[in-house]
């Protein structure tokens, strides 16, 4: 059936839509971690109580073969030689054969990641359920998720990052609270997370596992994000 002319005259502004939307979520990706071809975040709480979208991202791959590897609150670093950067680029050359938009559901459940690709055509993906349970037709995404997930390398060695991304929000957590102590005014962080030095944090909690604050009259649940090398919030 053929569409009627309006339609037809709409979709060369649709397409340009498309691919400007898909450009601006590749350049985020890439902006937020410079030099990252491979960033793997899991949206999935490692135990009650965590928010983990302030826990340092699960896997990320860097131009020059350095790799970061995140868990609840803390990150490793390493790298990758020559073999094992070219078995990597062939299991995500694999994924790529796949028919693939920004939003994946790999299997049943409600668990998140987001997957960015850099290489080649940029891929920005949302995926949704359990990569375990995937079908046989993404199949190569899903095993591709799980061993960026279950990363483990020799090389990796403990990653002291110089800054914070400090988030907080207004609220209460079970188990009473602390008094803010940091020098950093707390209610600029409520709506836009702030970078903050590394060095003076003391021992409050980083990544997923969240503090909570009293400050004058009220109550906060405050978050730090380690950030690696360039990264902003």
């Amino acid at each position: 059936m053929t569409p009627p002319p309006a339609v037809r005259r709409l979709r060369p502004l649709l397409l340009a839509l498309v691919i400007v939307a898909a450009g601006r979520a590749a350049a985020r990706a890439e902006a937020e971690i410079p030099g990252a071809v491979v960033v793997l975040e899991v949206l999935v709480p490692a135990q009650p109580g965590d928010l983990p979208q302030s826990a340092p991202p699960r896997f990320v791959l860097m131009e020059d073969g350095t790799v970061y590897v995140g868990g609840t609150r803390d990150v490793m670093t390493g790298r990758l030689d020559g073999p094992e950067l070219k078995d990597l680029e062939r299991r995500i050359g694999d994924a790529r054969k796949l028919p693939l938009t920004g939003m994946v559901a790999l299997g049943p459940g409600s668990d998140r990641r987001h997957l960015f690709l850099k290489k080649g055509r940029a891929l920005d993906m949302t995926i949704t359920g359990d990569p375990a349970g995937a079908t046989a037709g993404l199949r190569p995404l899903a095993d591709l998720v799980i061993s960026l997930e279950q990363f483990l390398h020799p090389s990796l060695r403990p990653y002291e990052p110089v800054s914070f991304a400090m988030s907080a929000k207004e609220g209460t957590l079970a188990g009473g609270c602390r008094p803010w102590t940091l020098p950093e005014p707390l209610a600029e962080s409520v709506f836009a997370p702030r970078i903050v030095p590394a060095k003076g944090h003391g021992d409050w909690p980083t990544g997923a596992s969240p503090a909570s604050v009293c400050l004058e009259d009220k109550h906060y649940v405050v978050t730090f994000r380690p950030l690696l090398p360039g990264e902003r919030p």
